[in-house]
């Protein structure tokens, strides 16, 4: 399966007219006969921006907020739940494949390179390592011996995934070798209220009991008791009112209020300089604007504005303004990755 697009027509619980939004969207595809192996074929998406994967790293091992991790978890499980109602199979989901859609304000999934129909026993290695369910795990196994494995992969194996995207968000932690652990094989369920209980971990200090049984609810070893997308979304969890403040309070990053050009200016004169700024502040006050000489983050223009509701307008506008001849693709980064002097060249 490529990618998923709009379906007006799709009918199911109430996040299924949503969850359309929460995937990747395919604009086009195209074939370049110009390619050194030969014809290939391209896919034409959207541009989205951080993925979970960066956003885990710049929490300093703190764990992302509440609302941000209820924000993710909503939206991928409505993707998720759309997906599995037409029979399709993610299997691939981890925090690099679940993206930010600033012009959406949503988390998105991308990259269906696994993705299968249920029931298409073609399919043999899924999922990657870390991310990966007790049944993919075997199929993985059988499938290199050349065997077929009895126990059929289904669509419980992306809330497996989820649920430890989830545990990672919260405990700020990458959890591969904790989850490929004996001790994790004997009993997940006793490390999850470990992780959860830890003195080190921000969101302890917030009661975080619905979010807890919600990712055990996702990692029973046995696929058949892991709840399904729908189900998952019924969880008292959601029922949270957590608020913006509360995730910059505790973890005290915001892509909200900052955006960056990405337009490849290499030498940029005062004049241009001058053209840029007064072209920012046509969309709000400018705290600050941002021009690296060296890497990391040379040839990039950072500009930091008052307020989300400047960011994102100035997102959407300067998107597509010629600088100097160069063409502009603007994009929300990590406020505090930028205070911390922390620029990247490519963030994607």
């Amino acid at each position: 399966m490529a990618v998923a697009g709009r379906d007006a027509g799709a009918r199911g619980p109430r996040a299924l007219p949503v969850s359309l939004l929460a995937a990747v969207t395919l604009y086009g595809v195209f074939t370049n006969h110009y390619s050194a192996n030969g014809p290939s074929r391209c896919l034409l998406l959207e541009l989205l921006d951080v993925s979970v994967s960066e956003l885990l790293l710049h929490s300093s091992n703190q764990g992302c907020s509440m609302w941000m991790i209820q924000h993710c978890a909503r939206d991928v499980l409505e993707a998720l739940a759309f997906l599995h109602h037409k029979g399709y199979v993610h299997a691939d989901l981890k925090p690099r494949n679940i993206l930010w859609s600033a012009e959406e304000e949503c988390f998105k999934l991308i990259d269906f390179g696994l993705s299968f129909k249920e029931g298409n026993q073609d399919v043999k290695y899924i999922q990657t390592d870390g991310y990966r369910a007790p049944e993919a795990e075997l199929q993985n196994c059988l499938a290199q011996a050349g065997l077929q494995s009895e126990t059929e992969c289904t669509s419980a194996v992306d809330l497996w995934s989820l649920g430890i995207v989830l545990l990672e968000m919260f405990s700020g932690m990458k959890l591969k070798h904790t989850v490929q652990s004996q001790e994790w094989k004997t009993n997940s369920s006793a490390i999850i209220d470990r992780i959860f209980a830890s003195e080190g971990v921000v969101n302890s200090a917030i009661p975080a009991y619905h979010l807890r049984d919600l990712i055990k609810s996702m990692l029973h070893c046995d696929q058949g008791q892991r709840a399904s997308a729908e189900t998952a979304l019924c969880s008292p969890f959601f029922s949270i009112p957590f608020g913006k403040a509360c995730a910059q309070a505790v973890q005290g990053c915001s892509w909200t209020g900052f955006a960056k050009l990405k337009n490849q200016l290499l030498a940029l004169s005062s004049d241009i300089l001058e053209d840029i700024r007064e072209e920012c502040q046509k969309y709000g006050p400018v705290v600050s604007l941002l021009i690296p000489k060296e890497n990391p983050g040379k040839g990039q223009v950072f500009v930091e504005y008052a307020n989300a509701g400047d960011s994102k307008a100035a997102q959407k506008m300067l998107t597509g303004k010629i600088f100097d001849g160069k063409f502009v693709v603007a994009t929300f980064y990590p406020l505090s990755a930028y205070k911390r002097g922390y620029l990247y060249q490519n963030l994607l």
